[in-house]
């Protein structure tokens, strides 16, 4: 913060500029309550309505007719209000490990210069929008007769708020010579390009290089949030290198964060909050750590089989290994475990359980790749046990050297008592599969149907339901489902372009051919992922690279749910492998150890999943046995 904004928020400047900041920062404030009401508002609709849907096909055989129209539209809105709180809260996915290792006045110009992307996308797509929600007047939904325009205003309202939320920001956190200089600096870069552009058209496909490898590469490096990063890159294409419309990234976003499919999203993370909140995780962790936690190593095992049992049905990673690594990682410590081998045991965790349904990534491959859920659902639960023995066999040969533990093996009527007390818990991951699997209810339906339980589950059963924190919760979940839905956006737009440039038809040609045939197809695409996985998460990776390589694995006779096991298993390698795996430091960050210290240990984890990975790629049986 400079001398300037310390100086107003102490409120010692009674001048013009410490009251015109004031106002700015209480109008800000406002603002902030006003879209976090809204978009807390916005969650508890989408239940209500999908909650009702199902009610009524299900329980009435009647179905809402104009159920899923207001649910999509619905749906837009919390998708760009909740991009919107994640800008404010600092939530969006970025690459932040290279910034860090920058000193203080590097991290400040390359906070500037990602604030600075940020204007510049938002101010560029801001009028397209308006085009694109003028267009949308004459059309009206089938069952609310309504107009489009109503869903489609969400676009240009959410650009405006993001628009403000920096802008404010930059006002009253820098020196009006950084803005300048800032500022400069990016219309220099842009002239730069301008005056380039005859060069780069004479390119052809490789000044998809100098968009997608150097300007995304640059900005990614220097921390711009990767939604706005991947919008960036597709904009300055499409103005320097083709003469297509700028509305088209406007549509493309609109097409990729307002699916149906994705409307799980929210409802799965919101989900996950409630799991941890009244007491169901609590109630699994105990039971797995009085079942198993008395062997040597036990309180390891039991932690594998927590995050295989809970994992993925909150969407975030980081909610998950919360949820379970404060239950357990006491208990361990006391039994001699060091604070690095426990982060590397959890970090392993949780890119083990990337194909647990319903993960957010395998709904994210039934969205934009065309894939059955209910297979990828049954299918990845092979695939995780096998990632899990393999991680399983790595605590083993660690607890050789730990004493044994001062525990006495729970009773057998406590155990009983204990089980009876979890069941709840254990019945909740069983339940939302079996209903996607039968068919009973849609990924989308089954989550509302999740709720419900969870709900009556902590009212009835475990007496634990803090109402106080629902509210943040719910804003919450709308933040991290905003971060997740943009990137989900940018990256359809920026899959459009390439694909539009023939890169998606000449990758398509270049990996058909690749030595190897279909064996060698699938080792290239795993290394690849893991490599995305640890640069740009798995769903902007999957949205982005998935719908051209499905295809090309579909021509090698490669089948859908095979393909996809492999390109998860090999993200969650990625995501939580060091140096770059964001996941790792996340699991840093809730086991509070130094990442050096998890960095050392956690390396014969991933070489046990690496092998786990292998072995998924060579017998197709583990991703298909099931189905």
């Amino acid at each position: 913060m400079t001398e300037r904004a310390a100086v107003f928020a102490t409120g010692e400047d009674a001048g013009l500029s410490g009251r015109i900041q004031r106002w700015l920062m209480t109008c800000d404030q406002v603002l902030g309550r006003v879209v976090g009401v809204v978009a807390a508002a916005l969650v508890v609709a989408e239940i209500l309505v999908l909650g009702l849907g199902v009610i009524a096909r299900y329980g009435f055989s009647r179905p809402l007719s104009w159920s899923d129209e207001l649910a999509s539209a619905l749906f837009l809105w919390l998708a760009l209000l909740g991009a919107v709180l994640a800008l404010r809260r600092g939530e969006h996915m970025r690459l932040a490990a290279l910034v860090e290792r920058l000193g203080a006045a590097g991290r400040r110009r390359a906070e500037l210069v990602a604030s600075g992307v940020v204007v510049l996308v938002v101010a560029t797509l801001l009028f397209p929008a308006c085009q694109y929600v003028w267009d949308q007047i004459p059309i009206t939904s089938p069952a609310l007769d309504i107009s489009d325009a109503w869903r489609g205003a969400a676009l240009p309202v959410a650009l405006l708020l993001l628009l403000w939320t920096t802008a404010t920001r930059l006002v009253l956190l820098l020196d009006v010579s950084e803005v300048v200089g800032a500022t400069l600096g990016l219309v220099v870069l842009g002239g730069a390009l301008w005056m380039l552009r005859p060069f780069i058209l004479g390119l052809g496909n490789w000044n998809l290089l100098v968009f997608f490898v150097a300007l995304l590469g640059s900005a990614v490096a220097l921390g711009v949030p990767i939604a706005f990063g991947f919008a960036a890159a597709t904009l300055a294409y499409l103005v320097l290198a083709t003469d297509a419309p700028l509305s088209i990234v406007v549509s493309r976003i609109d097409e990729g964060a307002s699916s149906l499919i994705l409307l799980s999203v929210p409802l799965f993370i919101f989900l996950g909050a409630l799991i941890e909140i009244t007491g169901l995780a609590r109630a699994l962790v105990t039971f797995l750590s009085d079942l198993i936690g008395p062997l040597r190593g036990g309180l390891s095992y039991a932690l594998l089989a927590a995050m295989y049992l809970v994992s993925g049905i909150s969407g975030s990673k980081a909610a998950d290994m919360a949820a379970v690594a404060p239950a357990l990682f006491p208990a361990m410590r006391e039994r001699g475990a060091r604070s690095g081998d426990l982060v590397a045991l959890l970090a392993a965790s949780g890119a083990m359980s990337e194909t647990i349904a319903p993960s957010l990534v395998l709904i994210t491959i039934g969205s934009v790749c065309g894939v059955s859920i209910a297979a990828l659902f049954t299918a990845g639960l092979v695939p995780a046990l096998v990632c899990a023995l393999a991680l399983t066999g790595v605590a083993a040969w660690h607890a050789r050297s730990l004493p044994r533990p001062g525990v006495a093996r729970v009773a057998l009527r406590e155990l009983a008592a204990s089980a009876l007390w979890a069941l709840p818990a254990l019945a909740l991951p069983v339940l939302i599969r079996t209903a996607v699997v039968r068919g009973v209810a849609t990924a989308t339906e089954v989550s509302t149907i999740g709720i419900l339980y969870t709900l009556i589950a902590g009212l009835a059963i475990y007496r634990c339901l803090p109402v106080r924190r629902l509210p943040a919760i719910l804003v919450e979940t709308a933040a991290l489902s905003g971060a997740i839905l943009l990137i989900v956006g940018a990256a359809t737009a920026m899959a459009w372009a390439l694909t539009q440039s023939g890169f998606s038809r000449a990758l398509a040609h270049f990996l058909a051919t690749a030595p190897g045939g279909t064996r060698g197809f699938l080792l290239v695409s795993a290394l690849a992922f893991a490599v995305l996985g640890s640069v740009l998460e798995g769903i902007p990776a999957i949205v982005l690279f998935g719908p051209l390589l499905f295809p090309v694995a579909r021509q090698l006779g490669i089948p859908d749910v095979h393909y996809a096991m492999t390109v998860v298993v090999a993200m969650g390698l990625g995501l939580f492998a060091p140096p770059l795996g964001v996941g790792f430091y996340a699991a840093c960050a809730i086991g509070k150890s130094p990442p050096e210290d998890a960095m050392r240990a956690v390396w014969p984890y991933l070489a046990a999943l690496a092998l786990a990975l292998l072995s998924i790629v060579l017998v197709p049986w583990l991703s298909t046995g099931l189905l």
